[in-house]
């Protein structure tokens, strides 16, 4: 099943075509944002078995006013186990974090999380099988900051809520604090406080 969803957010939005297949999620998507830093995002995100990310490729670009134009672009290669390969590139001089970070740090995670896009939500929620019930289940993630794309480690708590007619309901936890997402019947987000609202 191949899906083509759109998400409106705060300052910005995404478009992603999504496959699912039994027990895989492939995706590539692109995302436009406002703020201190306005970007242009490109990803491609593909899954192995039981929706463990094997590979996020991430690449942004964008002009600052004072330093000019700058690109960025991250690969996440991630192994069953929970190993990761981190490679990173830089152009131009933008007044962020660098992108990239210790692929050490984020042994034992099996998602990556990439920060603003509804998309990732989707990957342990399935895996765990939690739109029927079930949770509050820890789930270890490679975070990908935007638009500096800086990975680091988190935990994330996904517990289920209830039903909303044919959608579920999920509790998530993070660093940044709790909210609700509400997720269609394929597991797909519908609507994300802090990372967007499909249309």
């Amino acid at each position: 099943m191949t899906r083509s969803l759109v998400w409106v957010k705060e300052r910005g939005a995404e478009l992603a075509e999504v496959t699912l297949s039994e027990g895989r999620l492939a995706a590539a998507g692109s995302a436009i944002g406002g703020g201190d830093v306005p970007y242009l995002l490109e990803y491609e995100l593909t899954t192995g078995d039981r929706y463990i990310t094997a590979r996020l490729l991430v690449r942004t670009h964008g002009e600052d006013e004072a330093a000019g134009p700058w690109r960025r672009s991250l690969e996440l290669v991630g192994r069953p186990e929970g190993r990761w390969t981190v490679n990173a590139r830089a152009e131009g001089r933008l007044a962020l974090p660098p992108p990239g970070g210790d692929a050490a740090a984020l042994d034992g995670a099996l998602d990556c999380d990439l920060a603003l896009s509804p998309l990732a939500s989707t990957l342990p929620v399935l895996r765990e099988g939690l739109l029927g019930g079930g949770g509050p289940v820890d789930v270890a993630v490679a975070r990908v900051s935007v638009p500096d794309l800086r990975v680091a480690p988190e935990t994330h708590t996904y517990a289920f809520a209830r039903r909303d007619g044919a959608r579920a309901v999920l509790r998530h936890d993070d660093p940044r604090g709790g909210r609700e997402i509400v997720f269609d019947a394929d597991g797909l987000v519908a609507d994300h406080p802090a990372a967007g609202r499909r249309v």
